[in-house]
């Protein structure tokens, strides 16, 4: 997206904002034309951005995931209700599923928001969950590791993605990718839009937005409910 990540940090940042002040607007009229397909829309095989961060395994090991951090997972010990875990390594790394509702990052009315204003294009019928780790993926290309898991019956699950970061981090992280492509597209559209994306930015804090939106979700399992 051609903006390093830093560049949006809560210490430029003038005031914080509550949850249900995230900066976007249904006024926005621009349409961001160009997110790259989801890694795994050809099902068919291991994805080539995935096969460099997952180092061989022996061929009796399989069906372990190799994590950034060099421990590994077996993928079938993760269930559906899994946020992180604590590693051998002695850090916690962040678990997203397909099955993840995109809500589990921003509120409702931001992902329909941007299921409107965004075209993917990939085999997925609106932007969701796989899109999320795509963008932070390309963005964090050592420190996330990801797997296909969709013809494997025995887990509820399609795609798995583990993050060398807890899930605290890795929330701060989405949000401030979103906020860059929400000010690329509000870039492509009137003066007016643009300038009050910009006036609401100057109020909104990532670290404050994630510590209340997470105080707010229900993270212990799947059916976990947007705000």
């Amino acid at each position: 997206m051609g903006t390093e990540v830093g560049s949006i940090s809560a210490g430029s940042i003038e005031r914080p904002t509550t949850c249900d002040q995230l900066p976007v607007s249904k006024r926005v009229g621009a349409r961001v034309t160009a997110v790259r397909p989801c890694p795994f829309a050809d099902r068919g095989r291991m994805p080539d951005m995935t096969e460099p961060r997952v180092p061989g395994t022996d061929p009796g090991e399989t069906d372990r995931l190799t994590l950034p951090c060099g421990e590994s997972v077996d993928p079938h010990e993760l269930d559906l209700g899994v946020r992180e875990f604590d590693c051998d390594c002695g850090e916690s790394h962040a678990v997203v599923m397909d099955v993840h509702p995109p809500t589990r990052f921003v509120p409702e009315f931001l992902v329909e928001t941007l299921r409107q204003t965004t075209e993917t294009a990939d085999e997925f019928d609106a932007f969701g969950t796989p899109h999320l780790l795509a963008i932070t993926m390309e963005e964090f290309p050592e420190q996330i590791v990801s797997h296909d898991a969709s013809e494997d019956g025995s887990v509820g699950y399609a795609l798995l993605w583990v993050a060398a970061f807890d899930a605290r981090r890795l929330h701060e992280i989405i949000v401030e990718l979103l906020i860059e492509l929400m000010e690329h597209a509000v870039s492509h559209g009137d003066d007016e839009v643009l300038t009050e994306f910009e006036r609401q930015m100057l109020q909104f804090d990532v670290e404050t937005f994630v510590d209340q939106y997470r105080q707010q979700r229900e993270f212990e399992d799947e059916h976990d409910q947007p705000v």
